[in-house]
């Protein structure tokens, strides 16, 4: 029996990672990662020891740095801001190699709201479904109703609506509804 048990269990997981993969738009893969609000960046020209800095992204997505003043880094990878900081610097730097490396990711943040046992915002470093953030929340309290969960995107000035059946996901139906969530998203449990 316990082995029949680990196996089912297994398959979950499985099934459930796959869905996450494929749900999967913003990513956070190698160089997909969208650098945002209070993550912390080392930025290095490997011949100027000057020009190596540790920096954190300020609230409205830029960053001070020495010869090229405010830059604006949210919303770019890595790689595009290696570019773009290279060729800001050819001016001043003959054959800049500039690096880029994201050492602590704080903007990813989800919050979860309404009746579950630690409501609130949480930083992610990593792809986190809706099981997974309330599981960070520490569970639906005895109040929820929990065929009633909502998760609202905002993309501009739209927002969305994706509806949640905690039950449902649980027992392996419509797993659809276990979606990937983004920066900002908000899990309301009522």
């Amino acid at each position: 029996m316990k082995i029949i048990w680990f196996s089912v269990l297994v398959g979950l997981v499985g099934c459930l990672a796959g869905v996450a993969a494929a749900g999967n738009t913003a990513g956070l893969a190698q160089g997909n990662y969208l650098i945002g609000p209070g993550d912390v960046l080392e930025i290095a020209e490997w011949k100027n020891p000057d020009l190596t800095k540790t920096v954190v992204v300020l609230p409205d997505g830029k960053i001070t740095f020495p010869l090229l003043g405010e830059v604006t880094v949210a919303g770019k990878t890595a790689g595009q801001l290696t570019r773009e900081i290279t060729q800001a610097l050819k001016p001043y730097v003959p054959a800049p190699n500039v690096s880029v490396v994201i050492q602590q990711v704080n903007s990813l943040m989800i919050y979860v709201i309404g009746k579950v046992n630690k409501p609130g915002r949480f930083v992610v470093n990593s792809d986190i479904n809706v099981l997974q953030a309330l599981a960070m929340a520490g569970g639906l309290n005895s109040f929820a109703d929990r065929d009633k969960i909502t998760v609202f995107r905002t993309s501009g000035k739209k927002t969305q609506m994706a509806s949640f059946d905690y039950d449902e996901v649980s027992e392996g139906k419509h797993l659809e509804q276990n979606i990937v969530l983004k920066r900002g998203d908000v899990v309301v449990v009522r």
